[in-house]
C-alpha cells in the first residue's frame, strides 16, 4: 500500500517530533547556545541554564550536547525529570548511578561519600563530570535545590568536581529562587527564542533534504504561513508540516500551498502568534508515570532505564 512517504519519495519521516539526532538543525541560536554551554562545562563553571518555551528544542539540544562531549574528556550523563514528586534521596541516587557509582547507599551521608569518592576518581583520571538535567522545571522544591547547591560545593583546590546544565521551561528561574545561594551560583543563562521566518524556511528544507525528498513540495506562501501559525516553534512546525504532507497525499496533490496549511493549522487549533499559548495539550504517553498523591519512584526508575535504551 502506498504511503505518504512513498508519495513524496521520503526515506523516513521528515517531521517526526521524536528527538532524532540525525535531524538536528544547527540554527544560529542553537549553535550559540551549544557553544556557550560547552564552554561552561569545559571550564567546570558549575551550574548553567538553558530555558525555552514548550517545543523550542531544549531536549534535542540536550541530546546534541551529550553527543558532543568526548568520552575521552568527560564522564557525562543525561537525566530526564519526569515527575515533580521525586525526592532528594532519589535524585542523588540517580546521579550517582549515572556517574558510575555501584550499589548506591540508601543512607544519605553514605551516599554522598560514595558520590564524592567517585567524583574524585573521575577527576584523577583526567576527566570532567557533567550531568545534564532535562525538564528541570520539574525540580520544584527547596530541598532539591539545596541538594544541587551541596553537590556544587564538592570541589578540589583547582576546580569544582561536577557541573550541571539545566534544560527546561522558564519556570526554572522561579525554582532557583527557592534557594538564593544556588541562584547566585548560576554561571551561564541562555534562552532559546522562536525561529524567525527565514530560520523556519531553512529548518523545513533541512529536514526534507535529510529525509531524501527530491524536491520542495511547499510553496513560498505555504512556508510563510507555517511560520505565522507555528509562532516559529520547532515542535509545532513539525506537526503542521507532517499533517500537511499527509493531507496532500490523501488529496493526491504534489504541491502544498497556503490554503492547505491554513486548513491543517485550523484543525490543530493553531491561530498564530505565541505557539506556546496555542499548542494543544499533548496526551501523556501510557508508559509515562502521571502525577498522583503517591509517587512510585521505582516506576520512574524503570521508565528512565527504558529511555536509556532508545
Amino acid at each position: 500500500m502506498t504511503t505518504y512517504l512513498d508519495y513524496f519519495e521520503l526515506t523516513q519521516e521528515a517531521f517526526s517530533n521524536a528527538p532524532v539526532s540525525r535531524f538536528y538543525y544547527n540554527s544560529a541560536q542553537h549553535s550559540q547556545a551549544l557553544t556557550r554551554l560547552m564552554h561552561a562545562v569545559s571550564y567546570m563553571k558549575g551550574l548553567s541554564i538553558l530555558v525555552g518555551d514548550i517545543g523550542a528544542g531544549k531536549t534535542t539540544l540536550a541530546r546534541r550536547m551529550l553527543d558532543s562531549l568526548p568520552e575521552s574528556e568527560y564522564e557525562a550523563a543525561l537525566l530526564v525529570i519526569i515527575h515533580s514528586g521525586i525526592t532528594a534521596n532519589w535524585l542523588l541516587r540517580r546521579i550517582a548511578l549515572q556517574l558510575g557509582v555501584e550499589n548506591p547507599a540508601q543512607e544519605k551521608l553514605a551516599l554522598l561519600s560514595q558520590l564524592y569518592q567517585r567524583l574524585l576518581q573521575i577527576y584523577e583520571s583526567g576527566k570532567k563530570a557533567v550531568v545534564l538535567i532535562d525538564e528541570a522545571q520539574m525540580l520544584e522544591t527547596r530541598e532539591l535545590m539545596e541538594e544541587f547547591r551541596g553537590l556544587l560545593n564538592l570541589e578540589v583546590p583547582e576546580r569544582k568536581l561536577i557541573s550541571f546544565v539545566f534544560f527546561g521551561l522558564p519556570e526554572i528561574e522561579k525554582n532557583l529562587k527557592l534557594d538564593p545561594p544556588l541562584a547566585q551560583r548560576v554561571a551561564l543563562r541562555y534562552k532559546l527564542e522562536p525561529f524567525t521566518a527565514e530560520s523556519t524556511e531553512a529548518y523545513i528544507k533541512h529536514r526534507l533534504r535529510l529525509a531524501g525528498c527530491p524536491r520542495m513540495p511547499f510553496t513560498p506562501e505555504a512556508l510563510a504561513t507555517v511560520h505565522q501559525r507555528s509562532g516559529g516553534t520547532p515542535r509545532v512546525i513539525n506537526s503542521i508540516c507532517d499533517n500537511a504532507l499527509f493531507e496532500a497525499f490523501l488529496l493526491r496533490e504534489q504541491t502544498i500551498g497556503q490554503t492547505l496549511i491554513l486548513r491543517v493549522a485550523d484543525n490543530l487549533g493553531l491561530q498564530g502568534g505565541s505557539a506556546s499559548a496555542t499548542t494543544p495539550q499533548l496526551p501523556t504517553p501510557a508508559s509515562r508515570p502521571v502525577s498522583s498523591s503517591k509517587v512510585d519512584l521505582a516506576e520512574i526508575d524503570r521508565y528512565l532505564e527504558g529511555l536509556g535504551k532508545l
